[in-house]
């Protein structure tokens, strides 16, 4: 096989969903960055959905600095393309704790939804997450989710 077709097969060869719950509430979504919450550095991770809007995989796009992640539309699109997936949520840490969305997330999260629907591939949520709490921010539920 060529190192393409590996490169392929490993990202869209993902285990079944089958009863999965859906992901589509933003305290589930903070729920499932347990993980990174605590981090001392960002972390941008994405969520693929299927039409059920269960996760069909996840995948950590970037991990940055103390207060930065550097976010391209491409890398958070490339692998919803070959999941095919319906929709993604994506979301991050602040390991500062200040779990506001800073004008650099508003702009990506803009850029983002702009991407989405040019693709056909909705941006549902961005979730942050802060350290040493269970709070978080959903650009969804504050309103703050761009007109697409």
């Amino acid at each position: 096989m060529t190192k393409l077709g590996t490169v392929l097969g490993f990202l869209i060869k993902d285990a079944p969903v089958k009863d999965a719950p859906p992901l589509n509430q933003a305290r589930l979504v903070a729920d499932a960055l347990a993980d990174i919450r605590d981090m001392d550095r960002e972390h941008f991770v994405v969520f693929y959905l299927n039409a059920r809007s269960q996760v069909i995989a996840s995948y950590t796009v970037s991990v940055g600095t103390l207060s930065a992640s550097l976010v391209h539309p491409r890398e958070v699109f490339k692998g919803a393309i070959l999941r095919n997936a319906a929709a993604i949520i994506v979301a991050h840490n602040h390991p500062s704790g200040n779990i506001e969305a800073s004008p650099e997330d508003r702009d990506c999260t803009r850029r983002l939804a702009q991407a989405g629907t040019l693709l056909g591939i909705p941006l549902l949520d961005h979730v942050i997450v802060g350290a040493m709490s269970a709070e978080y921010t959903s650009f969804k539920e504050r309103g703050l989710m761009p007109c697409s």
